[in-house]
């Protein structure tokens, strides 16, 4: 099977940037569309970005564009995510995804993907 896992999680300042990244291992495998997820307390789980691998195609949420870049890269099985500007609402627990199959016209539909890993916090101090 593939698992996912989250790192570069933490405190950080209003204002400030972090990077998030997420590992694949496992069975061999290149999911041809991923996304990053998010969800605060007590509230649903929300998309954040996405990226696609053939064609290459890139989202993101009205919430955090402008001030976000999603990338990866194949070779390493990675796929990450650069938050910057970041604000007290961007406090949640982020999620990497990814899907089986091309998934790009249901890219912000959380049951598009089928592996996803156990998230990693953020929290933003106003």
């Amino acid at each position: 099977q593939v698992q996912l896992v989250e790192s570069g999680g933490g405190l950080v300042q209003t204002g400030g940037s972090l990077r998030l990244s997420c590992a694949a291992s496992g069975r061999p495998f290149t999911s041809p569309t991923m996304g990053w997820f998010r969800q605060a307390p007590g509230r649903e789980r929300e998309f954040v970005a996405a990226s696609n691998r053939f064609p290459s195609l890139t989202d993101y949420a009205d919430s955090v564009k402008g001030r976000s870049t999603v990338s990866r890269d194949d070779a390493k099985n990675t796929v990450s995510l650069e938050l910057s500007s970041l604000k007290p609402e961007d406090t949640a627990v982020y999620y990497c995804a990814a899907s089986r199959v091309p998934s790009w016209g249901t890219r912000h539909t959380a049951g598009s993907y089928i592996y996803w890993g156990q998230g990693t916090q953020v929290t933003v101090s106003s």
